[in-house]
């Protein structure tokens, strides 16, 4: 009997899906061959769904469009007798109706934020973001957040912003008021038109290709107007009507008459802007202290005075609080590092006007890795900075540390410091440490093509005073590297989790021969560049 009920639960439950066979379905977000309008002062209908894809024509602002089919954030049209794809965020349809919409809006935590043309790190860079900046959000993908920032649309690495979620109530208005409205807000889809070289030198080819013939060099700072982009190659225009290509990862797209220096906070003088959503602000400049308030990121505060790591800062009603120097960026030109700041007269042989900034690696609370003997890095990272900080003082180098005791030190700190010292050079130091303990040797790290040369330099000098294995100067992406304006490198020197190489590199003698192997890179580095 009750397998009888069982049979006819199912036959119901059959019936049923039969007569209601989409319910579960999703519902289309749009209609295909519904009219929709442009909705920028120039939108590019392109190839293909992203902006690397060439552009067949350019629409004007309220052209009529319609669409064939939607994939992401990109809409696929017919624009008369041609076909394309146009970015959804530029379109509208004929009428919107009221609702409630969140704006999100992407905060920059770092300086000099790259905003790449593609998601991914290899793509060219259309110009650098500085701390607490802001820009307006677009969609995300993974790890990574496409914004749109002074005109310029590209994407940025999720790790190094903060989205600031507002609700907006949205009322209908009429055809007059819309257009208005629309005219106001007006975006366009950017699309820079100058390439400039970030490098000393770079091959221009003859096709978007490696192996493809090489017809000129371009080097650090020529400017080139760009004609189109094939992926990670931008066509660049030369002399007398010629063309050529470059890889973009080279250089940094502008659009023309664009300063790239104008930071629209920089005109408050004196204020910090928070760079992280929740940030505390205390009564004392302790992280002891009681929470005054808390802040979200892009909120600014005027600066009363700076004690030490902490700024004292205005709030409402005439209180006042502390935040740390480390969540904010402090909007003064004061804070700038001069390019071309003034460099002691040096001789052959010293370091003499040279200003090199030891970043010991971890520290307080942050170990780093511990060796199978039980070595703690951060002690012998502390222990060999202030032995190679001997040796370059009394070659005359002025030396700055990011710290000088076992203390925790944000990681962007240190990159600050080093721009805040205009530092020459920047030497992160550190040991290894992998899940195979038969992995043995030194490496050292750059991240940036302009600390390539500088790595070269110190990994020889080690090279030449200690007999670990030899792994190479080679690409790492490391913070204190990537974000760092000023030349940095960053050394491992030598395996913790190798037992026997652990037990060597601990001795005071090892200590000495790397140090001075350091000294002698940094040494030789300085004089090649009194020959250039």
């Amino acid at each position: 009997m009750q397998s009888k009920n069982w049979s006819y639960i199912l036959s119901v439950m059959l019936l049923l899906a039969s007569i209601f066979p989409f319910v579960t379905s999703s519902k289309n977000v749009f209609a295909e061959g519904e009219e929709l309008f442009v909705n920028a002062e120039i939108l590019y209908l392109r190839e293909g769904p992203g902006l690397s894809y060439p552009i067949l024509e350019t629409l004007k602002d309220g052209q009529a469009i319609t669409s064939i089919h939607k994939e992401g954030d990109w809409h696929q049209v017919r624009v008369g007798e041609l076909e394309g794809w146009v970015a959804a965020w530029l379109v509208k349809t004929s009428e919107k109706k009221a609702a409630a919409s969140t704006e999100k809006t992407v905060i920059s935590q770092v300086d000099t934020l790259n905003l790449r043309a593609e998601p991914s790190l290899s793509a060219g860079i259309l110009t650098k973001i500085p701390s607490g900046s802001e820009a307006q959000f677009i969609r995300q993908e993974q790890d990574w957040i496409q914004i749109n920032y002074q005109g310029a649309t590209g994407w940025v690495f999720s790790n190094y912003v903060t989205i600031r979620e507002e609700t907006k109530l949205q009322t209908p208005t009429t055809p007059k008021e819309e257009n208005q409205k629309d005219q106001a807000v007006i975006q366009a889809e950017n699309d820079p038109n100058i390439f400039t070289v970030n490098v000393n030198a770079v091959n221009i080819r003859k096709k978007a290709d490696l192996t493809a013939k090489k017809i000129g060099v371009a080097t650090k700072g020529q400017q080139f107007d760009v004609i189109s982009r094939n992926h990670n190659w931008v066509e660049i225009e030369l002399e007398k009507g010629k063309k050529g290509w470059i890889y973009s990862f080279y250089g940094t797209f502008t659009k023309q008459g664009e300063d790239k220096n104008t930071d629209a906070s920089s005109n408050n003088s004196g204020t910090v802007t928070i760079i992280y959503n929740g940030t505390n602000l205390r009564e004392d400049p302790s992280t002891a202290s009681n929470v005054v308030t808390r802040a979200d990121a892009g909120q600014s505060y005027p600066i009363l005075e700076a004690e030490g790591e902490w700024f004292k800062v205005a709030v409402n009603n005439n209180e006042t609080a502390y935040v740390a120097n480390w969540v904010v960026t402090e909007n003064n030109s004061s804070q700038t590092v001069k390019e071309d700041k003034v460099v002691a007269s040096r001789k052959k042989g010293t370091l003499k006007g040279v200003t090199i900034v030891l970043d010991a690696g971890h520290g307080g609370n942050d170990r780093g890795t511990t060796g199978v003997r039980g070595t703690d890095e951060k002690d012998i990272n502390i222990i060999t900075t202030e032995l190679l900080k001997s040796k370059l003082q009394a070659a005359g180098a002025n030396v700055v540390m990011t710290r000088e005791s076992d203390v925790f030190v944000d990681l962007r700190k240190r990159v600050a410091i080093s721009h805040q010292h205009g530092a020459d050079a920047f030497i992160s130091i550190h040991y290894d440490a992998i899940e195979d303990s038969s992995v043995n040797g030194f490496t050292t790290y750059f991240t940036n093509s302009y600390q390539q040369e500088l790595a070269e330099y110190v990994h020889a000098g080690i090279a030449s005073k200690v007999n670990l294995k030899d792994r190479g100067a080679r690409f790492g992406d490391y913070l204190v590297l990537r974000e760092n304006r000023q030349n940095a490198v960053l050394l491992e020197l030598g395996y913790l989790s190798n037992a026997s190489e652990e037990r060597a590199i601990t001795t005071d003698y090892y200590r000495e021969q790397a140090t001075l192997g350091i000294y002698q890179g940094l040494l030789n580095y300085f004089d090649e560049q009194l020959k250039k």
